[in-house]
């Protein structure tokens, strides 16, 4: 039980990555509030989890969403150890100069400025509280950039640097500040990474990755147990690969 009576706040969490990262903390005893756009996802994990979980509907792009999911996170549990800032968008794989302002517009509010946003509404619980955790599911593409993702790469590079830069200064608050790196997996954002979803585009992703897979969300939430919990108690500032050697 490495997260028991922790609490930790999943965005993203109705599906893929964050889903599987919610069950999996649920599994090592953390109470989880499953935060997600879409609502009717987001209630079906947290049924799907039990008593040790709620649900709230957020869009992440907005301040005083993350206002009311804290409200409800410290309602329901009574404090917050753990915030995961997993919720992601990006644009279909194509070139950068067909990406419409509006969809660019969206891919920063939910990769970069949502981790803003959460800063603000969870830095200073976590200050009172002695300590905590920030996790961002970031990507390969901020380490690895590829043609085709470019505005997606660049909001992803970003998490990562603003990850390093979180830890150091909030590490004399005992807050620690890491970040994932998964590779391309089997998640709703899939076709649209890929540009289309066919046998021979699918074969061409997994023949760039060592190991010979995509990854998994399981592969993803045992990752950000690890950084989560009291094992990685002198791990900050980290941007950690889980990509099957992608990176190499």
């Amino acid at each position: 039980m490495r997260l028991e009576n922790k609490v930790a706040i999943i965005t993203g969490a109705a599906s893929g990555f964050g889903e599987g990262m919610a069950k999996r903390f649920a599994q090592e005893g953390a109470r989880v509030v499953i935060a997600d756009l879409n609502a009717k996802g987001a209630k079906r994990v947290a049924d799907e989890i039990g008593e040790a979980a709620i649900w709230t509907q957020t869009d992440v792009s907005l301040r005083s969403e993350f206002d009311e999911m804290v409200y409800a996170a410290k309602s329901a549990f009574g404090h917050i150890d753990i915030m995961v800032n997993n919720a992601g968008y990006t644009h279909r794989n194509g070139d950068m100069l067909e990406v419409d302002e509006e969809t660019f517009d969206l891919i920063t509010a939910v990769n970069m400025k949502a981790i803003y946003h959460a800063a603000l509404a969870v830095v200073p619980i976590m200050e009172r509280q002695g300590g905590g955790v920030i996790l961002t599911t970031a990507s390969t593409a901020g380490l690895r950039p590829r043609p085709g993702l470019t505005w997606y790469n660049a909001s992803k590079g970003w998490a990562i640097t603003a990850t390093k830069s979180m830890a150091v200064e909030l590490a004399p608050k005992n807050i620690r500040v890491n970040c994932l790196c998964p590779v391309a997996g089997e998640t709703g954002m899939l076709e649209k990474f890929m540009g289309a979803d066919t046998p021979e585009i699918r074969e061409a992703f997994r023949a760039s990755i060592p190991l010979g897979r995509l990854s998994t969300p399981l592969d993803i939430a045992n990752a950000a147990l690890w950084l989560a919990s009291d094992e990685a108690a002198f791990i900050t500032g980290v941007a950690l690969e889980v990509d099957g050697g992608r990176c190499i």
